[in-house]
């Protein structure tokens, strides 16, 4: 059964560049039943996001600031969010803001047992960040949309410099993580890892260390040692991970 998502979009803090990267991001997750994106459609700095609503069937919300200074928008979604937790018509929610306002909204919807994925860019702040069950960066869909154009331009140097960006304290978690889930020999199945990776910092996704899947980054650390073991009830191997 699939799960359904209310996709709420804070359209006074999100770029519209990559909007069609980030429904396909979503659509691995959820299905996107409600998709509503908030803010004061008479500003022309919303004017962007215009063009590809009606491509992406979302909703747009008119919200008036009503006083200076003050955040209307922010307002209207957390209460919108409130309804739609109350409706019992989605089994979670995808907070589309770089704004830690939401931070409490997104601890209140997992409080009610719903599954809340973040989507910001990386400035975004670490209370609304590990608020979230998931927290996805606008940068890396924007760094896959341009792989996806440039596969055969990428380098052996590029790969080196994703590489560089895995630094020792990423290692530690990754190997303290493999040890907690690990087996009397050692051995983690990389399933069990990746998931209490991201209980653990919602934020951490291979792709930020410019790898698409976790398995070649692990692969990629000298520190671990990786092993592909039959699966009898399916045609792919299961894979096995631990620290040297």
């Amino acid at each position: 059964m699939d799960t359904n998502l209310a996709v709420l979009i804070d359209g006074d803090n999100i770029p519209s560049a990559h909007i069609k990267e980030m429904m396909e991001e979503i659509a691995k997750y959820g299905n996107p039943t409600i998709k509503r994106i908030y803010g004061d459609w008479t500003k022309p700095h919303l004017n962007k996001w215009k063009s590809v609503l009606l491509e992406n069937a979302i909703q747009p919300i008119q919200q008036y600031g009503y006083t200076q200074g003050k955040n209307a928008t922010d307002s209207a979604m957390i209460i919108d969010a409130m309804d739609i937790l109350y409706s019992n018509k989605v089994d979670g929610f995808c907070l589309v803001s770089s704004d830690s306002d939401f931070t409490r909204l997104a601890t209140r919807l997992r409080e009610a047992s719903m599954k809340v994925i973040g989507i910001g860019e990386k400035k975004t702040p670490d209370p609304f960040i590990v608020a979230c069950d998931k927290f996805i960066y606008i940068e890396i869909l924007k760094n896959n949309a341009k792989d996806n154009e440039n596969d055969k331009a990428k380098s052996k140097e590029n790969k080196k410099q994703n590489v560089d960006k895995i630094t020792p304290k990423v290692v530690r978690l990754i190997s303290q993580t493999i040890s907690d889930v690990a087996d009397e020999d050692g051995w983690a199945f990389l399933g069990d890892v990746g998931s209490l990776l991201q209980k653990k910092q919602p934020n951490f996704d291979s792709r930020n260390y410019g790898f698409q899947k976790l398995t070649p980054m692990i692969d990629s650390i000298e520190k671990f040692e990786i092993e592909s073991r039959e699966n009898s009830n399916s045609r792919f191997k299961l894979i096995y991970v631990r620290n040297k």
